[in-house]
């Protein structure tokens, strides 16, 4: 048998190991664009739901609402993407998420707010769809990286997206309504691209493999939970979410009792965690993954990211130099004036005058930094675990569960925050989050064998 010179072997093992950008760049244009509209709607819809009278318990509820319709949605969607194709399945739910931005655009209601969510998350498998695209276009040695760019995306979303929030309500005298209308617009511009760019990546062979498996149930999620070698890894995608996405979630009314930041304030919150995660999942941790080991990535993002939320916990009652209590109160009633609500403005206290500096700020900013990588880590690495202990032709399944977690996690996160802030205080989620993620840390060490282990196995269904 003739031997491969070991500088051939080498070179072949370190081109397997790059990620073909050319190849999955159409794929993260997609949800790029696709995430925009999404990130121009997150610093604003706490305080859009606030300006219709909603406390913090309602606003944890309209939160809770999406991640609810998507819990419902996202795995009979990955399945039938295995059965039927990605392409396909990624328009009917781009579709939806168009559809429930227009509707949010209309909101004269807080019902019809918490409509415009629940029809966006019935059809939410975009990022689902997106990451067995991804898988079906990598290899186990680029996974991660490839992984990671659906985070860097979602990083550049959360750049752009609240700069285009910032500026459009800075030109509209802080218009509320405006934002969903350009959220809609990107959702469409997503709808276009998929339709005219994107390559479908799921063979038709692959498609028989799995026409005889069932589409999705619950009874599929808790056989999956007790898989021997992905069931502590949905475990890890689940608590580390109810954290990070809690945090999502609640920062803006964190800032709005804390700090007086207004929804445009909260938008440079947003852009200074998007530029982090960025730089964390469209450049390091593809190197972090090849040097460490996807593992240890995700004992050091649940450290970083337990860190990161108790610190923030301590965040200084001062408003910035600009801080105008009067002005502040303006833009949340003139909400309620404009006619969209009979309401009261929301109950949530707001910073007095006085006392004004930039140390809250500043310490918000620094303990913002660990926070926004451990989360940026965590994700990417855990599916990338996921991916490679399945067998090819179930990723775009497996991957449906693990979204189904992850949205398990955001139904109870924003309820979860709203009760504690509601009931505690301001800084009481974060330090349960924190505490929760330290005890995760302990069970990963304990249970979290070593990746050469785990071969790929069935998912029973």
């Amino acid at each position: 048998m003739k031997q491969v010179p070991s500088k051939e072997k080498s070179a072949d093992t370190t081109n397997e190991a790059k990620l073909d950008f050319q190849k999955v760049f159409p794929v993260f244009l997609v949800v790029l664009v696709d995430l925009l509209g999404l990130t121009v709607i997150i610093p604003l819809l706490p305080l859009y739901a606030a300006s219709f009278g909603a406390d913090a318990a309602v606003i944890g509820l309209i939160g809770a609402a999406y991640p609810l319709a998507q819990f419902l949605g996202a795995p009979f969607l990955g399945r039938m993407s295995d059965k039927f194709g990605r392409k396909p399945i990624l328009l009917i739910s781009q579709v939806g998420t168009f559809i429930g931005f227009v509707l949010l655009a209309l909101a004269n209601s807080l019902p019809m707010i918490l409509i415009s969510r629940l029809l966006d998350g019935l059809s939410g498998a975009n990022i689902s769809t997106a990451q067995a695209i991804i898988t079906d276009s990598t290899t186990e040695k680029n996974r991660t990286a490839g992984l990671g760019l659906i985070g860097a995306a979602f990083g550049l979303g959360f750049v752009l997206g609240p700069v285009i929030t910032g500026i459009t309500l800075a030109l509209s005298g802080n218009n509320y309504q405006l934002p969903p209308v350009i959220a809609a617009l990107f959702s469409l511009a997503s709808i276009l691209l998929t339709y005219f760019k994107l390559e479908e990546t799921h063979s038709a062979d692959k498609r028989t493999q799995a026409v005889q498996r069932s589409p999705f149930s619950f009874g599929a999620m808790i056989k999956a939970l007790r898989h021997p070698g992905i069931g502590v890894l949905l475990l890890l995608i689940f608590t580390q979410q109810i954290a990070f996405g809690g945090f999502e979630h609640i920062l803006g009314l964190f800032t709005l009792n804390r700090l007086g930041l207004n929804a445009a304030g909260n938008s440079i919150l947003f852009v200074f965690v998007g530029v982090i995660l960025v730089f964390v999942q469209g450049y390091y941790i593809g190197k972090w993954s090849r040097r460490f080991g996807d593992r240890k990535l995700v004992y050091g993002g649940l450290v970083l990211l337990s860190l990161g939320l108790a610190l923030i916990a301590f965040t200084p009652h001062q408003p910035p130099p600009w801080y105008n209590r009067a002005d502040l109160q303006a833009e949340l009633t003139r909400q309620v004036q404009q006619g969209r609500s009979t309401n009261e403005v929301t109950s949530i206290a707001i910073p007095p005058e006085g006392d004004k500096g930039l140390g809250g700020l500043a310490w918000l900013l620094l303990t913002m930094i660990p926070l926004s990588i451990g989360g940026g880590i965590l994700q990417p690495s855990i599916n990338s675990l996921i991916t490679k202990r399945v067998q090819s032709e179930e990723r775009g399944g497996i991957l449906g569960i693990s979204t189904s977690f992850l949205s398990l996690a955001n139904i109870f996160a924003p309820l979860i925050g709203g009760f504690l802030f509601q009931g505690y205080g301001a800084s009481t989620p974060m330090v349960v989050w924190a505490l929760l993620l330290v005890g995760v840390l302990i069970l990963a060490v304990a249970l979290l064998g070593s990746e050469s282990q785990s071969k790929p196995t069935a998912v029973p269904s």
